[in-house]
């Protein structure tokens, strides 16, 4: 086979190699507003996932409340709210409550229903309320 053809056939599975990885870039934050169900995180995007129980709750007026529960039962829940904006396309969180440090994250994938976040370390797994 020469090398135009093997190019040609194997072109079809790197377009959708990339396809697979593309971004979802966000207009603004009112296509993330509302409750959603942070259910999993995990190191990689197909690896495996730590379960949660958390409620991020996107505000209009770009506060992210975060509600974990704790499964253990020792504290009940936690609540922080963080602050948080949409710029070019990702969310752009506070990292640490208090601080002015944040991280962005590209949403890997987005539906009504779901959304996948890459962030600094983890990914994130939601589901809306």
């Amino acid at each position: 086979m020469n090398i135009t053809k093997r190019i040609h056939a194997i072109w079809p599975a790197v377009l959708l190699a990339f396809a697979a990885n593309a971004e979802v870039l966000l207009k603004d934050q009112s296509e993330i507003l509302g409750k959603w169900n942070l259910y999993a995180e995990a190191a990689k995007l197909e690896g495996e996932k730590k379960d949660l129980s958390i409620e991020w709750d996107f505000k209009s007026d770009g506060v992210l409340n975060t509600k974990s529960i704790d499964t253990f039962g020792r504290t009940k829940t936690f609540e922080v709210a963080l602050k948080y904006s949409v710029e070019d396309g990702m969310i752009r969180k506070q990292s640490t409550p208090g601080r002015e440090k944040y991280e962005s994250c590209k949403v890997i994938e987005k539906s009504d229903s779901d959304m996948i976040l890459k962030c600094t370390y983890l990914f994130f797994f939601l589901t809306k309320k």
